[in-house]
């Protein structure tokens, strides 16, 4: 066989395999979600498993992908990033005196998780056995949110995004970070940090960490923050202050945050108003990696040094935060390692 014919062969092969794969797909998810704009799924001992978060947007684009689930019949939607697998339901260990939502513990492939009841959560009574498990990694936590069926992926900007204080006043109200209308529907997006600190408040911010620090000498460096959570916002503002970080700008998301830098360069006054920026990943209107981009693609801020704090920073998130010129980039908990890293960038 010469090397044509290998060619030719190999790529017979791979097709048939895609659609094996297309056909196993269609029978462990609720619908088909193999579309041009869809994630490849592995399908690995009748599971829908994996996801290669390589092949989903490019850096800096303010865009995101949002996986579509069901609930008691009602519609919502987690960020990829955030997902490591989505699994058929297993059955799990119940754990004593644990809180009403974690519906135990399991093991897929020799790696403890814990599984949450995402109905009990929205207070919609409880989930029974089935439906599927989507498996996330934030915060440096494994956890799997039990759920009924997946419908999709869509792609969508962050400005299209809905703050959903203003659209909706349900239970679900004060965990969803958001709200999409696609084709005529809405997804609701849901706080999942939030949602997992309610349940246990040990994975929140550990400002307890600022106290073992010590006593520490006010600084006016001046600091630019970006976080749409407003209470994580007041925490990190209440935690920097505690450092004896008091020349502090808060904005609610990437577009408010580029807004002063821009109005600071324009007066001249960008050195003594910004000397450091802290951002989140995921807001609304602009998140920040694409506030990361803007800031290092102009000659008179890229030497601004920029933080990324963030429950999405894990291993592939800090690939993209390092391309586009982030200079750290921490998980939320870890408050007093933040603090550090701006002793070191504003020296």
């Amino acid at each position: 066989m010469n090397s044509c014919e290998n060619i030719v062969y190999w790529i017979y092969i791979f097709h048939k395999i895609y659609d094996i794969i297309r056909k196993h797909i269609a029978m462990h998810v609720s619908r088909q979600f193999l579309t041009d704009d869809i994630i490849v799924w592995d399908v690995i001992r009748g599971e829908v498993k994996g996801m290669d978060t390589k092949i989903l947007l490019e850096n800096g684009t303010n865009e995101l992908e949002v996986l579509e689930f069901t609930l008691d019949g009602n519609l919502y939607g987690i960020n990829v990033a955030k997902i490591r697998e989505i699994i058929n339901y297993q059955e799990v260990t119940p754990v004593p005196n644990a809180h009403p939502s974690i519906e135990g513990i399991f093991m897929p492939r020799d790696k403890m998780i814990t599984a949450i009841d995402l109905k009990n959560c929205l207070q919609r009574g409880q989930s029974k056995p089935g439906g599927l498990f989507i498996v996330t990694n934030f915060n440096k936590l494994d956890i799997a949110f039990h759920v009924d069926s997946v419908i999709g992926i869509h792609r969508v900007s962050w400005k299209d995004i809905i703050k959903p204080g203003a659209t909706v006043s349900t239970p679900e109200d004060g965990v969803s970070t958001g709200i999409i209308k696609f084709n005529d529907k809405l997804i609701i997006i849901l706080d999942f940090e939030k949602i997992v600190t309610d349940i246990n408040p040990e994975t929140g911010l550990k400002v307890t960490d600022i106290e073992a620090l010590g006593d520490r000498k006010r600084s006016d460096v001046p600091i630019l923050i970006a976080e749409d959570s407003a209470l994580l916002n007041k925490l990190i503002v209440d935690s920097l202050r505690k450092a004896g970080y008091h020349n502090l700008i808060r904005t609610e998301n990437g577009q408010q945050a580029w807004d002063v830098i821009k109005e600071c360069r324009d007066e001249g006054t960008l050195d003594q108003h910004v000397k450091c920026v802290i951002t989140d990943i995921e807001m609304p209107i602009m998140d920040g990696h694409r506030l990361t981009k803007l800031i290092k693609d102009h000659d008179d801020t890229k030497d601004i040094p920029v933080i990324i704090f963030s429950s999405l920073v894990n291993e592939e998130m800090r690939k993209k935060g390092e391309a586009l010129g982030a200079n750290a980039q921490l998980s939320k908990p870890e408050i007093g390692n933040l603090v550090k890293v701006i002793d070191g960038l504003v020296k």
